[in-house]
Parts: structure tokens; sequence; C-alpha cells
């Protein structure tokens, strides 16, 4: 399933996207209440922690509902205001230097382990959602990645039985502000201005990704591709990612973690060659049976 967060009035409503349309699960249970709807998940976050009972009923809800397009709460994804495609996490993990032409275009040594680091849930936006430019930096750099969604309670969890407890899959600029960033030798900083971790457009369920290992993803800016490769050249793979973070502390549904950032990105190039992001700029993350999800960057009116 491709699952969406409908923003309403300062909350996330679930969506699940069909082939003729978007359904707005809270707006069809609200039109066929019974008993029969009564276990139905009607938000991202209680799919995931609802695990497979949840993801099934939620299945069997929409195959029930025949939809045809023409429906009252079925919506086209051009009328929907996006939010998040995972709301509210537990712990937003991120996975440093892990693509190898992207520590080789940076000039940094390919890591022996996950560099691990995090970021906040005021990072969280979602797809078509405009991103102001922090007024404290001049160096905001675009980063696809592709993120883990977990979807069971992970602890010690061997490579081999790692991508069981994945839920799903989604796509995320990781917004960086490299003066902030490096200014001291914790990335903390440059990494969790607001709206920094744009989430989306969709939350794809495992088993319609397949092998996260072998996707393609790219960037462009302004339509000009910055960024073209794919997860295979990712130096720590997901299932080993997953694997390694559960040594350490306990995975929950809904934690995400993101997994890095392959070559092309502004810091990488050339000092003279590096324009960073500005007012204007709009930037599209797209990954294979991800969608693509775009952000227009503008002044800070505060």
């Amino acid at each position: 399933m491709k699952l969406i967060s409908i923003s309403k009035q300062g909350r996330n409503a679930l969506g699940v996207v069909t082939e003729n349309g978007v359904v707005d699960v809270e707006a069809a249970l609200q039109a066929s209440a019974g008993s029969a709807s009564a276990e139905v998940p009607s938000t991202v976050m209680a799919v995931i922690e609802g695990g497979e009972a949840a993801t099934a009923s939620l299945r069997n809800y929409i195959e029930s509902l025949q939809v045809a397009g023409g429906e009252a709460y079925v919506r086209q994804e051009s009328e929907i205001e996006w939010g998040p495609c995972v709301t509210h996490p537990n712990k937003i993990i991120c996975i440093g230097l892990n693509y190898r032409k992207h520590a080789e275009e940076t000039n940094a040594p390919i890591p022996a382990y996950p560099i691990l680091f995090n970021k906040f849930n005021n990072t969280l936006t979602g797809h078509l959602k405009d991103i102001a430019v922090p007024k404290v930096t001049e160096k905001l750099d675009y980063e696809a990645e592709l993120v883990i969604v977990i979807g069971k309670k992970t602890k010690y969890v061997a490579k081999e039985d790692a991508l069981s407890h994945v839920f799903g899959y989604c796509a995320v600029n990781d917004l960086s502000a490299r003066d902030l960033q490096l200014r001291t030798q914790q990335w903390l900083l440059g990494k969790s201005c607001d709206d920094f971790s744009p989430l989306g457009p969709y939350l794809v369920t495992a088993d319609e990704v397949g092998n996260p290992n072998d996707l393609w993803i790219k960037s462009t800016v302004n339509g000009e591709v910055r960024q073209n490769s794919n997860t295979s050249d990712m130096i720590f793979g997901c299932d080993e990612i997953v694997s390694y973070v559960s040594q350490h502390m306990t995975l929950v549904p809904g934690d995400v973690i993101l997994t890095g950032t392959p070559e092309g990105v502004v810091l990488g190039l050339p000092v003279e060659q590096q324009v960073y992001l500005k007012p204007g700029d709009e930037v599209t993350i797209e990954i294979e049976k991800l969608g693509a999800l775009t952000n227009r960057f503008v002044a800070d009116a505060e």
C-alpha cells in the first residue's frame, strides 16, 4: 500500500492511494460507520503501531470499498494538503557518509562503522510545503535519502532478520546547513532547523518495495539533475543499518532511519562552483517505487 498524511486544520489524517484516487480513510469511515469499520486505523501512526493486524484491516477495508473515483471520500492528489508521511516518530536517526562516492567527493574516509546522528520532530514537513531558508545559514544544501520506517519493536536483531522489522520506506530531503553543521564536530545544529526533514510523498509498505538496497535515487534543483545514483552504493545496506542500530537502542514502530545521501550535493563541488539553496529554488527528491517529493524554498518571514 501507499499511505499518505492529509493535513486537516493542524492535524493529519490517513490517506490510501488507489488507482482511482486517494481514499480519505477518516471521511470513508464516517460515511460507512458500523461495527465492521471499528478496527480500521484512521491515522498513519495507528497503521504502523498496530502491526500486521492493523495493516491487514486497512487493506481489507480499502478493497471492500471498491473505489471507482467518484465517491465523496475520494480525493485527487492535486487537491491534497500534504503532511509528513510519518507524523510522530519516536526517534529520527540519521546515518552519515553512507555512500561511497559521497564520501569520496567530500574527501572523507570510508567509515568502518555507521555514523549516527539525530534530528527532531520540528524538522518534519510534507510534500509541496514551502520551507523557509533560516536566517542563520548561507549554505543550505539538499540531500536525497531513502528512509526506513520501523514496524516492530526491534532489539538485537540479526542482519538476516532485520528487514522483517521494517514497515515501509519513503523519501526525505535531509536538508543541511553546512556552515552550521561544520562549525563544530557535532553535526546536529546544521541538521535540525525547522522543516529540515520533508518526508513523502508516500509511505510505501515493504512488500511493495522489495529490495531497498537496489533502488535508483536522484535529486533535481530547479529541474536540473544534481544527484543520480542507486542505493546499491550504500556502504551499509538497510538490513545492516537496522541490525547495527538495534544493538545499541531499542527501535519501536514509527521510528525513522535516514540512510545517507549519494554524491552530487553542493558541498562536494569545488568551492568556486558551490551555489547553495536560496529562496525561489525548488528541489525534488525521487526514489524508485517511492514517488517524487517536492518543496519550494522561501525567505524566512519571522
